[in-house]
């Protein structure tokens, strides 16, 4: 038998097509990974500078029916696909200067978190009152995304983008966790409301248990919230203080700026004079102490004169304190620091950073990735070193707490604040690398949700933008644009009780992390006993 060329080439090569029916199903199974993606996308633009945080709920409610029944491992890559569409996109910010490498994998990193959240929602899932555990799941892990590695990254937490919403106050009952657990439970209670509508309108019988878990997972959330609204408030308890917030704006975007630190100095000072010049001819009221933001003075005020010549006039121009953020370098040891720069006396009290910024601040693993690649170290040339000591300024009797930039993010940093005596909150800030980005916008809805926790006003004095007092009920009363030179001068009340959330501290998150492992522990004894019953 002969076999020509032709014929082995055609059998070897051509392949029968694959008929439509073949492909309906591989399509199908790219819907959850597509759905997964999409309700990730979904949540982030819930988030700042849009005002459309309702979107978190809709997002989890499909995030819920991807994950519902699932294995683990196909939680972990469904969960994974949700993190990248939810953080590539929120932390886009952090690439503006330094190109996209450090982005990308800074998201890929944090995008594990999220994957374990998707294994430990497809865990409990099966469990009553699923929505319950799959919502503790997600806080516990916005707890470990918030220590490590390198001590956090809680950017992204739920209740950052609820600043606009009707769960807020919330976060005066229970913190940043409280809030975040109350969005994520509705979010998931809204598709277990769906399910248990389908499923009767299928089967025509009700399943009351799962009925009153839908109903109650959207309804106690904003009960709960409606009925925390007494808790918000922003009336005076220890009379009222009239501040000045200064943004003095930088010479030019990105981080060529801090070749221009004297530039900057000067920037600030020349704006607080021309306050100053106001308030002589009457135009805005006598302030009584002024804020200027972090890194507003990189030159340092204790080693150069200049520097403290420059601050010192500035002070006496408006004649009353100023907070003033320095780069300063003392025994041996570089610091974030603010300094309470007083007309006469000069310098009279400091606060150093505590929550330095890694890869910005300081490196970690330096040697390593030294050995791998030499430019990388050059990004920071020297660590900053962190303090140990809560910042509370007493300026002529009013206590204002500090907690600089990066610190607004983690709860204890500004609450000991609160909890060392603090009456008001400045969050001096530098957003001036990160560009025209979403960055400043979501770092101010931070220091929102941080004023109805604690129940303080809080003022955010930003180099670049945008500049904003913010009062104890959330509200944002004066802001500015971003970059351009402005002050804000305004009568804030002083307050001195504490909320819940404050007294409470770290308990919430703890309650809430140990009913997420009660349910993982619950959901694979089950699995276990299921898999023996199988084997019999």
């Amino acid at each position: 038998m002969t076999v020509t060329a032709t014929s082995v080439g055609q059998s070897d090569q051509l392949e029968p097509p694959i008929a439509p029916a073949a492909r309906g199903p591989r399509l199908v199974r790219l819907v959850p990974a597509l759905a997964a993606a999409l309700s990730g996308v979904l949540l982030y633009v819930s988030f700042p500078p849009r005002t459309l945080w309702w979107l978190a709920l809709p997002a989890f409610a499909v995030f819920g029916w991807v994950l519902r029944g699932r294995s683990w491992k196909a939680g972990l890559g469904l969960g994974y696909l949700f993190g990248l569409g939810f953080l590539l996109p929120l932390l886009v910010w952090t690439g503006v200067e330094v190109g996209p490498g450090p982005w990308i994998a800074l998201v890929v990193i944090e995008a594990v978190f999220v994957a374990l959240v998707g294994a430990g929602v497809a865990a409990v899932s099966r469990l009553p009152a699923w929505p319950v555990w799959a919502a503790a799941v997600w806080i516990a892990d916005e707890a470990a995304r918030a220590r490590v590695p390198f001590r956090g990254f809680p950017w992204g937490k739920i209740a950052f983008g609820q600043a606009d919403g009707v769960f807020l106050p919330l976060a005066a009952v229970g913190g940043t966790p409280v809030l975040g657990f109350a969005v994520v439970l509705c979010g998931f209670g809204l598709y277990e409301a769906g399910r248990v509508a389908v499923e009767t309108r299928r089967t025509r019988e009700v399943r009351r248990s799962a009925a009153a878990v839908a109903l109650l997972s959207v309804a106690v959330p904003v009960v709960a919230a409606v009925a925390a609204r007494p808790l918000v408030s922003d009336k005076a308890e220890d009379g009222t203080a009239t501040v000045a917030v200064i943004q003095g704006n930088v010479p030019r975007l990105g981080l060529e700026f801090n070749a221009q630190r004297r530039a900057v100095l000067d920037y600030h000072a020349r704006e607080t004079e021309r306050l100053a010049a106001e308030v002589k001819a009457g135009k805005v009221p006598q302030p009584d102490f002024v804020l200027w933001p972090e890194n507003s003075s990189d030159v340092d005020p204790f080693a150069n004169a200049d520097a403290a010549d420059v601050i010192d006039k500035a002070a006496k121009a408006i004649g009353v304190p100023i907070s003033v953020g320095g780069v300063v370098e003392r025994d041996g040891k570089l610091l974030n620091e603010q300094i309470l720069w007083d007309p006469d006396k000069g310098a009279l009290d400091t606060y150093d950073k505590r929550q330095v910024q890694p890869f910005g601040e300081y490196l970690p693993l330096r040697s390593l990735l030294g050995a791998i690649n030499k430019d990388w170290t050059t990004m920071v040339r020297q660590d900053f070193s962190r303090g140990d000591k809560p910042g509370v300024f007493d300026i002529d009797g009013s206590k204002v707490g500090l907690a600089t930039c990066y610190e607004a993010a983690f709860d204890w940093a500004v609450r000991d604040t609160v909890t060392h005596g603090a009456q008001m909150i400045s969050v001096p800030s530098n957003n001036a690398t990160f560009d025209r980005s979403e960055m400043t916008y979501q770092q101010l809805a931070m220091s929102r949700v941080r004023a109805v926790e604690h129940s303080r006003t809080v003022t955010v004095p930003v180099t670049s933008g945008v500049s904003a007092i913010i009062m104890p009920d959330g509200k944002i009363t004066q802001k500015t644009g971003m970059f351009v030179a402005d002050s804000l001068v305004q009568k804030v009340p002083l307050r001195s009780s504490e909320t819940p959330a404050t007294r409470l501290g770290i308990l919430p998150e703890i309650a809430l992390v140990l009913v997420a492992a009660g349910g993982l522990g619950w959901a694979v004894a089950a699995g276990a006993r299921g898999r023996r019953a199988g084997g019999v």
